[in-house]
């Protein structure tokens, strides 16, 4: 970043704009973006993190908080869901590039810096598997707590989102005949691949399944905080109910009495 950061603020990468490349493919892959955060070690407190965006049910962020020591990294990634996708090349096919230059969608990252007690509870990265809903609890809690604070230092970063469509010719590998050689590097790669586990020794075999395992209770953890959102949506949905039913209640009973 071009100006100094405050001590309480993490180096993220893009600064401004997170962009999104629209495809007309039928794979069901979402179109993701991707954000790095990185403590610069200005401070030797660890930094806590929570990324929010206007628009929550079409992009999932993962991880959407977490906590970082001196000198450590995140990879935040974005995924814009399908469904959203569809309806954003449909405007796009209708009005052109205008359905797409005026978004409203914007992505806001928050850090503060966290106090030693609660940062020694709180697994580093290199045991990422080690965090539970429970841990992820006690960070959300730790946020509610700093934002009513007076004068609480956190830190705002506001990201724009900038949606494109991939060019026809890019995702349409039809226009060009495909190479007959084709199945059998395909066969060959996978040979070639068998090859390569075959001959790993026990010390690279468990390198390559602790990563696996890594990316798995990643997606494990990243699943609990998607269940711990949706039940924190209901129970405001619930109390957004009572509040309205004592609202109408309310000029009922004065009307009776």
């Amino acid at each position: 970043m071009a100006n100094k950061l405050p001590p309480h603020a993490l180096e993220i990468s893009p600064e401004n704009v997170l962009q999104f490349t629209l495809t007309r493919s039928n794979s069901n892959k979402n179109e993701r973006s991707e954000m790095k955060l990185r403590h610069p070690g200005s401070t030797g407190k660890a930094i806590a993190f929570k990324v929010k965006t206007t628009q929550p049910r079409r992009y999932l962020v993962r991880p959407n908080q977490g906590l970082l020591r001196p000198g450590e990294e995140e990879s935040v990634v974005i995924l814009l869901v399908d469904k959203d996708r569809k309806v954003l090349l449909d405007s796009y096919d209708q009005l052109g590039d205008s359905a797409l230059e005026n978004t409203k969608d914007k992505f806001l990252v928050q850090s503060c810096m966290v106090e030693d007690e609660f940062t020694q509870r709180y697994p580093s990265r290199a045991n990422a598997a080690q965090v539970t809903r429970e841990t992820l609890d006690a960070l959300t809690s730790m946020w509610n707590i700093t934002a009513g604070k007076n004068g609480a230092q956190i830190f705002n970063l506001k990201l724009q989102v900038k949606h494109s469509v991939e060019p026809e010719s890019a995702n349409n590998p039809g226009m060009s005949p495909a190479p007959t050689s084709a199945p059998s590097s395909s066969a060959s790669a996978q040979q070639h691949q068998a090859t390569n586990v075959e001959a790993m020794t026990p010390e690279q075999m468990f390198v390559e399944i602790s990563a696996l395992r890594r990316k798995y209770d990643e997606l494990v953890s990243f699943s609990v905080n998607l269940t711990a959102e949706r039940d924190i949506l209901n129970n405001t949905l619930e109390q957004t109910k009572r509040d309205l039913n004592r609202e109408i209640a309310a000029p009922m009973a004065l009307e009776k009495g």
